[in-house]
């Protein structure tokens, strides 16, 4: 089994050395057009891993698993569990925005943050995930808080949230650093920290603006770990479904934090989702939903918000007055 680790990890680390040491060495803002490719391929390698997942389980290479998962169960499990996970990005990517926006970080320099930003989520999440699957086998009443978390979570995206883009620089994570060690503003060619007039060692915004980063990873892993866990509690296939979702987040980001005003209706999806998944956990020991059954759920409620975002932005664009015309 623990070749099957090692292996899958070093796929990983060579992904993320290659995308900042060969792709982009130089800082430079990615175009829609190059992180909408590089989108397609980590989400085209994200559902291809159900094959490696399938063949895995199928011949029982990792030993005998938990759940007693043929390779069918395993892969449409994957695949649930990666496309929920794939959809709650989407509320983390807005978030991204804004605290890219709140401290001014270049375009050039925002793919940097991300890279070392994703690359403490990955061990966070598989710190997370262990510690949740441990909890789960434990105690069983921890399906029933952590289901009633996610459909609080869920009702609560349904409220208005404050979108100030200064709110960043009043945090309490903003002023606890500026006040225990030096940040220095201004461009610094995209280096982390940096020596100050003084000659003393301090943070740039870069590094703060990672710092934030790290800790809103932390708070979206609240939502995202319980709800991986209602599909599964598989050590292998929740952490690889989720670090495989986790790695292509920055071309998603480039892709959609521009666009992200238009899909008007995901975040009801989004919400959703969310009250889909805490209901199954709370009802996990007395009402069986198969995975495949989840997994169509999970595809339709975020297939139904992208169209009827679509649709709203088309009908809104034929209604609104035309311009005025041209001199």
């Amino acid at each position: 089994m623990i070749w099957f680790w090692v292996g899958f990890f070093t796929f990983v680390a060579i992904a993320l050395a290659l995308d900042l040491g060969v792709f982009h060495r130089t800082p430079q803002e990615p175009t829609f057009k190059s992180a909408f490719r590089k989108s397609m391929v980590w989400i085209s390698l994200g559902l291809g891993f159900a094959a490696p997942v399938y063949f895995i389980y199928e011949n029982n290479w990792l030993g005998a698993n938990s759940a007693g998962l043929t390779g069918h169960d395993a892969a449409i499990t994957y695949l649930s569990a990666y496309l929920l996970e794939e959809a709650l990005s989407v509320d983390n990517i807005f978030v991204i925005a804004l605290i890219f926006r709140s401290f001014r970080i270049p375009g050039k320099y925002q793919h940097r943050v991300l890279f070392w930003g994703i690359l403490g989520a990955v061990v966070m999440r598989c710190a997370m995930l262990g510690g949740g699957v441990w909890l789960t086998k434990k105690f069983d009443f921890i399906f029933y808080f952590f289901g009633a978390y996610l459909i609080y979570s869920g009702l609560g995206l349904l409220r208005k949230e404050d979108e100030d883009e200064d709110h960043m620089e009043k945090s309490t994570v903003v002023r606890l650093l500026r006040r225990f060690v030096r940040v220095v503003d201004g461009d610094h060619g995209g280096r982390f920290t940096v020596r100050d007039s003084h000659g003393h060692r301090a943070l740039t915004v870069l590094a703060v603006a990672l710092v934030v980063v790290e800790l809103t990873d932390v708070v979206f892993a609240m939502d995202s770990i319980p709800a991986v866990l209602a599909v599964s509690q598989e050590s292998f296939v929740i952490i690889t479904s989720n670090i495989m979702a986790i790695l292509g987040l920055r071309s998603l980001y480039f892709m959609l934090a521009g666009a992200m005003a238009q899909f008007d209706y995901l975040k009801y999806a989004l919400a959703a989702l969310l009250v889909f998944i805490g209901a199954k956990m709370i009802g996990h020991g007395h009402v069986h939903i198969p995975n495949a059954v989840s997994l169509a759920v999970i595809a339709g409620l975020i297939g139904a918000g992208v169209v009827a975002s679509i649709v709203a932005n088309k009908k809104r664009d034929a209604e609104s007055p035309p311009g005025p015309p041209a001199a």
